[in-house]
């Protein structure tokens, strides 16, 4: 216990402070956490095994495969099926047939070859979208690009842990693992617990699938009754409890079945997706996956064998560097005939060119199935790790490409529009959220398009459906269904852009669309007059109406006799905004508008009259006279 706890010590410190040194630098946390493990690894010592820690530090990648999976409703993999199976597709089958050919040219059987080129099909999904997301490059066009085939790849390490056992071939008995890296799922300490010990392949392949079956009628059946339970208790900490048992039972039943804890938990995420308790396991879980997949790729650098290494350096890196340059080549055709151009080619190419972390897991697996001897193992296993701690650079490569690139402008990629409602909200900001939540929970259904993702992303983690796009480009309100929707509201907060859409809408569909638009001011609310809006609003009028009634009760009036002035006051400024727009010349300001500013100084006139005769005649019917 003491030696476990100074390693844990010893991983904590140098990951306190090589971090924020990375991060300073702009490297990256990720390039921080691999140095902080180079360190007190192979350069100092400190630590000398890393499979203690690695039991606990693989869980961040649990974590987050159980995380990506919550936020993939099956629906959403079902929309994204053209890229999931064309691009992401493409890129596993292409580069699995290229290696595997490689492997076989260079003298290993077909079974031995194939695994190898499975295992460097896969990408680093921890790295590579820690990375995008640290640099905000997630919703360019090549960062949603490489995470279609990243998802693909996440996906078809099913399969791949399917067939795996269909190459074993016959092998003489290896040696344990002496300390190599990789995913351990102590297979040794469980092997008395394993439920595929002894099958054959096809049995071993059953099962499997039993298990992948179990966690999805586990995750449509069993979780809602589960949490509607623990809700009884009325304890946070349950909720916790509850969404680590989650975590760590299929994780404990993936190891029975000799698969990946990480693919179980993803299937589960996306089984749970459309459950009402996703964003109470999304909050649960967040905390323990961030410190855990920082852990991980400290014991990824700190298991790196300097002396495995230094027997043949040059042609590790010759491997490890032909392999990036192979996946390079192969990503960068394919962002050719994807239409990726640019900034986004080069940034799926170079983020996707490194082998990843579910490459571990098929190596172990490959080993425990004797598809691999335990010599090229070790080395594959370096290369995946080599490849790994090479991404970073191939980061800081792709900055400096694209700081070259200045007459192209990378844009993020519009979502694609899969549905139509009733009523189109064109804007989702503090106005128009507003909006949203009162037709929705009247149950009203709505298409929500928005140009600012960050918006859309927070939308989307309090459950509200909303589409990232340009609201004023015609395709966009097509798709969303313009031609057939009864209601638009216009709620951008670029008074341009309102007056564009409304223009718009009104051209194509006359008066069988009503549009109801955000106005900034009275000169605003004039333009959308102008260009077509039935009801207009001034974003801060109805606020201001709602303070100045407060004022008026504390000034003496009855709650009655400020509701009433208010209500005068609103009519009274809905009849002036009409005969004034009468007078309103566009750019021409209304202060040097004469015939604008005299009709004003009457109708304000007329106004205080209102008002007056609007609080006299309540007094009167209060006191019964008049």
């Amino acid at each position: 216990m003491d030696t476990f706890l100074f390693q844990a010590s010893i991983y904590l410190a140098a990951a306190v402070i090589a971090v924020p040194i990375a991060a300073r630098l702009g490297l990256g946390s990720v390039l921080g956490y691999l140095a902080a493990g180079l360190v007190i690894g192979p350069v100092l010592g400190l630590v000398t095994a890393t499979e203690d820690l690695q039991h606990f530090a693989e869980f961040g990648v649990v974590m987050m495969l159980f995380l990506i999976g919550l936020e993939l409703e099956p629906r959403a993999l079902w929309d994204m099926r053209h890229k999931l199976l064309g691009l992401g597709g493409l890129q596993v089958g292409v580069t699995t047939l290229a290696v595997t050919g490689l492997m076989m040219s260079i003298g290993y059987d077909w079974q031995t070859a194939l695994a190898i080129g499975l295992i460097f099909a896969l990408s680093s999904t921890a790295i590579v979208l820690q990375t995008l997301s640290e640099k905000r490059l997630i919703q360019t066009g090549g960062g949603r690009s490489t995470f279609s085939v990243l998802l693909t790849q996440d996906i078809a390490v099913i399969p791949m842990l399917v067939v795996i056992p269909l190459l074993a071939v016959a092998a003489p008995a290896r040696l344990n693992p002496d300390g190599s890296i990789g995913l351990d799922h102590g297979e040794d300490a469980h092997h008395s617990m394993s439920l595929v010990e002894g099958l054959p392949g096809w049995g071993v392949t059953l099962v499997t699938l039993g298990a992948i079956a179990a966690i999805i009628l586990a995750g449509v059946y069993l979780i809602g009754p589960l949490f509607r339970f623990i809700h009884q208790a009325r304890l946070r900490e349950m909720y916790t409890a509850v969404s680590l048992l989650i975590v760590l039972g299929i994780a404990f039943l993936m190891m029975l079945v000799g698969l990946s804890p990480a693919l179980g938990t993803f299937l589960a995420g996306v089984v749970l997706a459309n459950s009402e308790f996703r964003h109470e396991l999304e909050a649960d879980i967040e905390p323990f996956k961030g410190l855990l997949l920082g852990l991980f790729f400290i014991t990824v650098g700190a298991g790196i064998s300097f002396a495995t290494f230094f027997a043949a350096p040059f042609l590790l890196l010759g491997l490890t560097l032909g392999m990036m340059a192979l996946k390079g080549v192969i990503l960068y055709g394919l962002g050719v005939l994807f239409g990726l151009k640019g900034k986004d080619r080069w940034l799926f190419t170079l983020g996707l060119a490194q082998a990843g972390e579910f490459g571990f897991v098929l190596v172990s697996f490959s080993l425990q199935q004797n598809v691999l001897a335990d010599a090229l193992g070790e080395r594959i296993l370096l290369v995946i790790a080599l490849s790994m701690l090479f991404t970073p650079l191939a980061f800081i490569i792709y900055e400096f490409l694209s700081s070259r690139m200045t007459g192209e402008d990378q844009t993020l990629a519009e979502d694609e529009i899969d549905t139509t409602a009733p009523v189109i909200i064109a804007g989702i900001g503090r106005f128009g959220q507003i909006v949203n939540r009162m037709l929705q929970s009247t149950g009203f259904e709505t298409v929500v398009v928005d140009h600012d993702m960050q918006t859309i992303q927070t939308m989307r983690r309090f459950g509200f459906k909303g589409f990232f796009g340009d609201p004023t480009r015609p395709d966009l309100l097509h798709a969303a269904g313009i031609d057939k929707a009864r209601v638009l509201c216009v709620a951008v907060d670029d008074p341009e852009a309102a007056k564009t859409i409304v223009a718009y809408a009104r051209r194509l569909r006359g008066d069988e669309l009503h549009i109801v638009a955000r106005a900034r001011d009275r000169t605003h609310v004039y333009e959308l007059y102008q260009a077509g809006a039935d009801d207009i609003v001034r974003e801060l009028f109805d606020a201001s109406l709602r303070a100045g009634r407060y004022v008026l009760e504390n000034m003496g009036l009855t709650e009655f006799e400020a509701a009433e002035a208010e209500k005068t006051f609103f009519q009274h400024d809905r009849m002036t905004v009409r005969e004034l727009a009468q007078h309103w010349r566009p750019g021409v300001p209304a202060h040097e508008n004469d015939a604008y500013i005299a009709r004003a100084k009457e109708l304000e006139k007329d106004l205080e009259t209102a008002l007056l005769s609007a609080l006299d005649n309540r007094r009167d019917q209060d006191t019964g006279t008049g």
